[in-house]
Formats: C-alpha cells, structure tokens, sequence
C-alpha cells in the first residue's frame, strides 16, 4: 500500500499485511487535523470498505462514534471484546445499542472461559497477573478478529490520560498490520458528551455514578474529584492500558 489516497479513492490491492508507509501516515495525520469525527470516518469507509471495523468498549466516545459510523454507514461492523467480566449496566447499554443503531454489531469473546482459565492459569488472574489476563480475554481475541482486517477505528482521546496525550489520528499498527484511526483523538471530554446529550443518545448509567472509564468489574472503580479520567482502571497496581492500544 504504497500510495495512500486522500481523495476518497480506493486503493486497489489492499490487504493487512501491507505496511503503509510513514511519510503517508504523516500525510493523513496533517491533513485531517482540524477535521471533525465524521470527515475522517467517511474517509475510511469510502478508501477501506467493509475492510474498516469500529472498536467500542461502550463508553462516551464509543456511543458517539457508533452513532456516527451508523449513519455515514448503515450496517457497518462494530465489535466489542466480551470478556465475560463486563458490568451489568455495560451489557444493558448494549441492548440499547442493537435497538437504536443500525449497526452489525459483534461480539468477539476469548477462547478460554473464566473457569478455564482459573484451571489453567489460577483463580481471579486480574488480580495476580493483571497483564495476562487482558492478553487472554482481551490481546489475543483483539488480533483474531482483526486479522482479516485493513482499517481499526477507535474511539481513544487525547486528554483522557497522560499516557494518550500524543494520540494520531492515524498510526500504522505493526503488529496486528492495520491502520489504526482514532477520529475523536483531538476532542475533549466535554464535545462527547455535548454530542450525546444534542442526539439524546443512549450511554453507561455507570458515568452518572463517578466512572468515566468503564472496563472490567474486577478491575475498574469510581474516580475522584482531581484524576484524572482513567484513573480508575487498575488503580492498585501500576498498568494503565489493557494492552490493546500498545504499538
């Protein structure tokens, strides 16, 4: 993939194993910086196709990019990785997706269940080996899935940590040989949440009750006033990102 289209053309050969190359990325990057969400998310469906999935975990940024890709295309492919340990009120605010977006909406679970796991590798890992355990129920299913793919949409922001403060909106993925395009990278916190509140758009009752990251029950408490907004993902121990977002 050695020319990157920025005119909505597609690319004839593509396939995930072709590297695309830096100066190309930097093209992208320069070129949509001032764009909005949707600018960048009709850029890559008419260059990828269905070759283009989108990534939730059903936060504020997910529910504002699903609405988005729901709309600019109907019936595209949305998953979201199951680990079996997801909150209640997660798995209630997919149900309201399904019923509000038109979106093929997929599941995507890990080879091991809970109590094989715990078999194999000891009970209640996320405590133990945090890091394996997001590499079996989240890293590993995350690659399967993506294997057949070109283009990974995620909904992951600039100012929701320190560590994504230099988020692109476009960055080649080596390892999982795809373009990874985070269209909300440049938005703040209070743009999501002005969106869903102007489209009534359904989201997490858990952000009414102090959790602006929501991830796994295990692993994710509430936060308070002054951290930043992930600080309550793995908050006694020293791991920030499940591994899914590493380079």
């Amino acid at each position: 993939m050695s020319n990157i289209s920025t005119n909505n053309q597609k690319i004839p050969g593509q396939t995930e194993q072709t590297r695309i190359p830096e100066d190309e990325i930097n093209k992208l990057n320069k070129l949509f910086e001032k764009a909005g969400p949707d600018k960048i998310l009709r850029w890559t469906v008419d260059t990828y196709g269905d070759g283009a999935v989108l990534s939730t975990g059903f936060g504020a940024s997910g529910i504002v990019l699903m609405h988005q890709f729901s709309l600019i295309k109907p019936g595209a492919t949305a998953f979201y990785l199951d680990t079996d340990l997801l909150f209640g009120e997660t798995y209630t605010l997919i149900d309201h997706i399904r019923e509000r977006m038109n979106l093929n909406l997929v599941r995507v679970r890990p080879e091991l269940t809970l109590e094989e796991q715990a078999e194999k590798h000891g009970d209640r890992l996320w405590e133990s080996r945090p890091d394996q355990c997001c590499y079996i129920r989240k890293v590993l299913p995350l690659q399967r899935f993506l294997s057949d793919k070109n283009a990974w949409i995620t909904g992951i922001r600039r100012d929701q940590s320190e560590t994504r403060k230099d988020t692109a909106l476009f960055e080649y993925n080596d390892e999982l040989k795809v373009l990874k395009i985070n269209p909300l990278a440049t938005w703040s916190e209070d743009e999501v949440w002005s969106y869903i509140q102007i489209n009534d758009l359904p989201y997490n009752e858990l952000h009414d009750k102090g959790y602006p990251s929501i991830g796994c029950r295990p692993c994710t408490r509430a936060v308070g006033d002054g951290e930043d907004l992930r600080a309550g993902r793995w908050s006694d121990s020293m791991k920030t990102e499940c591994g899914i977002h590493s380079k």
